[in-house]
């Protein structure tokens, strides 16, 4: 079911959405040479239990997954496209980082992602960060009153594959409110003016999700969770909270 939000609800969702937008600015901040994912997990969890607020990826147990996540964010790095689960490894010069991170609120959700490079970048790392947040602002265009889903999720195809990038097979963005996932799907690929027509109220997560090599498809290691390239090349994920309004769309995970 999908569940259409008031004016008083999204500024709600708003506050959520700050919360996710700081997290994800104190984790940046923090990863430097050296820096452990697991530290910059604990950094995370300072941030929003600062804020009040629970994080939505902690023991999250969807029925694809072998396990409950055991994180309080998703750090994914280099070929690891999403779910990347926090461990020991220490962040190197040159690494490309994703890192995603959902939080609760007052019974409100905010999920976003940033990709980064830390230390000195490779061009194409930055080019593929900056194509696939060029692809984000596109489908947030789109979010206008009165369109489909499939602008959003055309919009978000063009600029990933004019840029010869593959999109995640499978994968997209999502309904978001009073939980994390919630309908409906949203393609990052798709048929301009088809699907659901977008209305006020609607609040999604829009994420796109490219990877370097070109390829859609990608493999699952051993944890359950770590979804990575199936060639080894380098993958970017962002993804902003976004309500359509009367106005047209409004990002909720700002600063």
């Amino acid at each position: 079911m999908i569940e259409l939000k008031t004016p008083t609800e999204i500024e709600a969702m708003r506050e959520a959405g700050r919360v996710v937008a700081n997290t994800l600015a104190a984790v940046r901040a923090a990863a430097r040479p050296g820096v452990s994912l697991l530290e910059l997990d604990e950094v995370a969890a300072a941030v929003i239990a600062d804020a009040g607020a629970k994080p939505a990826f902690l023991h999250y147990h969807p029925s694809f997954a072998p396990s409950p996540f055991p994180g309080t964010i998703c750090t994914s790095v280099n070929d690891a496209i999403v779910h990347g689960v926090p461990n020991d490894y220490r962040v190197a010069d040159g690494d490309l980082v994703s890192i995603d991170s959902a939080a609760v609120l007052d019974g409100w959700s905010g999920d976003a992602a940033v990709s980064f490079v830390v230390g000195a970048a490779d061009p194409a790392d930055l080019e593929l960060i900056d194509t696939t947040t060029r692809a984000l602002r596109a489908g947030i265009a789109a979010a206008q009153p009165g369109n489909r889903l499939g602008d959003i999720a055309n919009a978000i195809g063009v600029v990933a594959r004019e840029a010869r990038y593959g999109i995640m097979e499978g994968y997209g963005g999502h309904g978001i409110g009073r939980t994390m996932h919630e309908d409906p799907h949203v393609a990052n690929e798709g048929r301009a003016g088809r699907g659901m027509r977008l209305r006020p109220g609607l609040t999604l997560a829009i994420e796109p999700m490219l990877t370097r090599g070109g390829k859609d498809s990608y493999i699952t290691d051993a944890d359950g969770w770590t979804l990575r390239t199936v060639d080894g090349t380098r993958a970017a994920h962002v993804e902003h909270t976004v309500a359509v309004t009367e106005d047209g769309p409004v990002v909720l995970t700002l600063p």
